[in-house]
């Protein structure tokens, strides 16, 4: 079995690719300050607790485990926050990816995947969007996120170390199987929301612009399986052990989905019909984010399996059947 370090494996993405690394043949490690993340959802491997800031407690896990790759998702991610806090994304998602980089150094491991964002690109100037689009971030989250790629750009360059940068657009979607799914706290993504309204948890949902230039007049976005994410981590884990290049690639499906169509699929997969708010634009709100997959599907052989409908069902069976608070009692 071959040990692959998670680093933020205890949150929503990274333990659904370590259970995806699982079923594919490796041992996932993960390395998590619980800040964000859930010990509840270390479920496949070993929980080393630490900072992504600690280089010394990075080096000393590094040493015993030995991982033929480091998977990199610990960051600060909430983008209303990182207009707040700009300062603390930069400490944490920069410098603390500087010192997971240098603990590697130190310990001789030199591949990486890297979870990045499509928010580096900024408001799109073509849709679908390729890996060849301009980047120019219009918030501290997607600056902070650009800035690690350059870096990975420099020490593929200069030392050698290789990596696959993967942007993601709008993760969604939870473990068919119901074991784990998305739990953030608070909790400001599209999909739990409504359906948090769609069971009388929370009051209604609120539709932030109704005006722009779209089918329907909402903004589109591109929903894409945590398990299809999950499933990109691991085949761009094989590529780099079978000696592939550095490379970045989107993952998204290909297919934009407005607010209101995904609010109109939430309803008919409830089978419930919850109140809707329709209220002005968000500022840096982009009409439309959609991948163009391409390029993921020539190197990786990826391919997303879930449409919408089967995302927006995984996510309805877990919010739906689990109470947080008893989850975490039970786990």
């Amino acid at each position: 079995m071959t040990n692959i370090l998670v680093v933020g494996g205890a949150g929503y993405i990274g333990s659904h690719t370590c259970l995806d690394l699982s079923n594919k043949g490796f041992t996932p490690v993960v390395y998590d300050n619980l800040s964000n993340g859930h010990p509840e959802f270390v479920k496949w491997g070993v929980l080393e607790r630490g900072d992504i800031r600690d280089r010394a407690r990075l080096a000393a896990v590094l040493r015993e485990y030995r991982p033929a790759a480091v998977v990199h998702f610990a960051a600060l991610i909430e983008v209303g926050q990182s207009v707040k806090e700009p300062a603390a994304f930069y400490e944490n998602n920069v410098a603390g990816t500087l010192s997971l980089l240098g603990a590697m150094q130190d310990t001789g491991v030199d591949r990486l995947v890297f979870s990045s964002t499509c928010a580096t690109y900024g408001m799109p100037e073509a849709i679908p969007m390729d890996e060849t689009h301009v980047q120019l971030p219009i918030n501290p989250y997607g600056r902070s996120k650009l800035i690690v790629e350059q870096m990975l750009g420099d020490l593929d360059q200069y030392s050698g170390l290789r990596s696959v940068v993967l942007r993601y657009f709008n993760a969604a979607g939870a473990d068919p199987e119901g074991r784990i799914g998305e739990w953030h706290t608070p909790e400001t993504h599209a999909i739990p929301l409504a359906i948090d309204a769609a069971l009388g948890r929370r009051a209604g949902f609120k539709v932030f612009g109704s005006d722009y230039e779209t089918r329907d007049g909402t903004c589109v976005r591109d929903f894409v399986h945590v398990m299809d994410l999950a499933d990109a981590h691991s085949r761009a884990v094989r590529y780099l052990l079978d000696g592939g290049d550095s490379v970045a690639l989107n993952l998204g499906t290909g297919d934009g989905t407005t607010v209101s169509e995904l609010l109109t699929t939430i309803e008919r997969v409830s089978g419930r019909r919850f109140p809707v708010e329709h209220v002005e634009r968000r500022d840096g709100d982009s009409p439309a984010l959609v991948a163009d997959n391409a390029k993921a599907k020539t190197v990786l052989g990826w391919a997303p399996a879930y449409d919408l409908a089967g995302i927006v069902e995984t996510a309805w069976n877990w919010h739906s059947r689990t109470n947080l608070a008893a989850y975490r009692e039970a786990s």
